[in-house]
């Protein structure tokens, strides 16, 4: 068993997955999605590839990978926490230029790679957030492109159209935080036109599954911001805001 720490999102959650692990323990509240193709079992009931659920002291078994968060339910003030976040990260446009960012209220930590799969944190302070319609990920020209969204705190959605206009919109998926929206990519790893929208500021974690024979981008110019003045949110223990690194542990 392998278990990799990684600090993007902290002082705010912490982030580890977990590897080839016959049981591993969660203790206190956690979510937990599983990364594999197979399921991963909890007591006498099985969890789904790409699905997440709020777990707490409980045993995981047969887990080939999974994400596990904590630290989401551990603040009091979550308007708070939002401010402090928004002092630490970036807002996307400075990451990603992507035009449809521009003028967007989306903030990102940086982005974490577990082999072939990343995993970025963001924060959506506007409602509604208009991030834009899109369905492609140029950066991956492999194809067979995976991607899933998993709600960490408030309320938001992930929708899909029929066309690049939200008045084309044919499926919604409300998530609450625990929650992974079901995958929306064919064999080949193409999408719809969809988008995530807010219906209060949220957090949610982007996970990205490259296929066989794709490599992980370069790490984005992300610029550096100062730790958040004041004290720090209640939650886990800081270990640096904009730094990205893993430790691999095994138990």
């Amino acid at each position: 068993m392998t278990v990799q720490s990684f600090d993007i999102a902290e002082p705010f959650f912490n982030l580890d997955v977990v590897t080839a692990a016959e049981r591993h323990q969660i203790s206190g509240r956690a979510i937990v999605l599983n990364l594999a193709d197979e399921p991963l079992e909890i007591l006498d009931q099985s969890l789904p590839s790409l699905a997440s659920v709020i777990l707490q002291d409980v045993v995981l078994e047969r887990v080939q990978q999974a994400a596990i968060v904590q630290g989401f339910d551990a603040h009091e003030d979550e308007a708070a926490l939002m401010a402090q976040v928004r002092q630490a990260w970036p807002s996307a446009f400075e990451v990603r230029g992507e035009e449809r960012l521009r003028g967007v209220q989306h903030y990102m930590s940086k982005k974490a790679w577990s082999g072939q799969v990343g995993f970025t944190f963001y924060h959506s302070a506007s409602v509604p957030l208009k991030v834009g319609l899109h369905k492609d990920h140029p950066f991956c020209p492999v194809p067979g492109f995976r991607e899933v969204h998993t709600q960490i705190l408030g309320l938001g959605k992930m929708q899909q159209c029929r066309q690049q206009d939200v008045a084309t919109l044919y499926l919604e998926e409300v998530m609450a935080p625990g929650v992974t929206h079901r995958p929306m990519f064919d064999a080949d790893g193409n999408y719809p036109w969809h988008q995530y929208e807010t219906i209060t500021p949220s957090i949610f974690m982007a996970v990205e599954l490259l296929p066989e024979g794709a490599q992980p981008p370069p790490p984005s110019p992300v610029l550096s911001r100062p730790a958040p003045s004041g004290p720090a949110p209640s939650g886990p223990t800081p270990s640096g805001v904009v730094q990205s690194h893993s430790q691999d542990r095994q138990p």
